[in-house]
């Protein structure tokens, strides 16, 4: 049998736990909504574009700015959404050592997106080849 369950204000702790890292998550899809749409629209719009345009467009402070913090809200969404994931359907066993490499993984994912957006807005990389 398990233990009997903990009450902190006539609420159950099981309950309370993870309203703040949901709160998080719903922030972080709010904010990814007008900035995926922001990524589409630009995503289109260069499409055809030659390498100057595409160059021209990254040295933009706000392009590069918002395309920056794009790729940080959407790594601590997927960071966040992995969890919960993790949390749900793998063993307690791994559960702890599995969440930990997950967040390592979207840090290290944000850290090199901004690095390489920075590079790229000021003019100091190259783009890939074909692009």
């Amino acid at each position: 049998m398990s233990a009997a369950p903990k009450f902190k204000n006539n609420v159950k702790i099981s309950e309370r736990h993870g309203a703040g890292e949901w709160k998080l998550e719903k922030l972080a899809l709010l904010a990814l909504m007008p900035l995926g749409l922001w990524v589409l629209s630009s995503g289109f719009t260069l499409a055809g574009a030659d390498y100057g345009a595409v160059v021209a467009w990254f040295g933009s402070t706000l392009n590069a700015g918002l395309l920056a913090v794009t790729a940080v809200v959407f790594c601590l969404f997927a960071s966040l959404a992995w969890k919960v994931i993790i949390e749900d359907y793998v063993p307690a066993s791994s559960r702890s050592g599995l969440v930990l490499v997950s967040n390592l993984v979207f840090l290290v994912l944000a850290a090199a997106s901004v690095f390489f957006i920075v590079r790229l807005a000021l003019g100091s990389a190259p783009l890939p080849a074909g692009v």
